[in-house]
Order: structure tokens, then sequence, then C-alpha cells
């Protein structure tokens, strides 16, 4: 929250707020069953996983795992080139490789 204070020049509890909502937005959306996409950053989405056959590991009994939705995130193309870039200069350690991002828009895609 700091850091997001600092860099946007906001009040911590400004800051503090907007992430707070952010969150929220992204998990009703995900809740919806809709997609959420930062472009550059990545998509959040909610996937179904089938009911499973499973083993308890005390017992080694075969158990079912019923279905669930599980909250997923998908790195977009920016924030993968960021954390490791690719080319001559990420492999020579070159600092600042990664281009800037650009801001990131919300878009909600229904599924």
């Amino acid at each position: 929250v700091a850091e997001v204070a600092r860099k946007a020049g906001l009040s911590q509890a400004k800051s503090g707020e907007f992430i707070n909502v952010l969150i929220e937005v992204i998990t009703d959306a995900l809740r919806q069953g809709d997609k959420v996409t930062l472009t550059g950053f990545g998509t959040f989405e909610a996937r179904q996983r089938a009911a499973r056959k499973g083993r308890d590991i005390r017992t080694k009994a075969t158990i079912t795992i019923p279905a669930s939705t599980r909250p997923v995130f998908t790195a977009g193309a920016v924030l993968k080139e960021a954390v490791h870039p690719k080319g001559e200069l990420a492999l020579a350690g070159a600092a600042g490789t990664a281009r800037a991002a650009k801001p990131a828009k919300f878009a909600k895609s229904a599924k």
C-alpha cells in the first residue's frame, strides 16, 4: 500500500481504499463467472474443476474430492517480459531491458 501511495502521489488511506475496491470488483466478477483482464498485466478467471478420486493419506482409502471452482491468474505478455526478459541483453544481465508497461485497462467480459 505504501509503495502504491508513493508512486501514485496519494495518501496511504486512499491507496489502501483503491486496492480494496479493485480486489472487491475482481472477486465479484469472478463470482459471477466473468473474466477480468488488466491489459498487459494478466487475466483473472474462475475455472471449474470436476469431481475426482483421491486418496486419504492416513487410511489409504479412496475418497471423492468434490467439484469446485478455483480462481486462476494468467500473466500477460508485458508482465512476463518484465519478470523474465528475453534476448541477448537479458543473457548479459542488463537491467531495464523489459518494455515499459502500458497503463492497465480494466475490462470485464462474460464467459
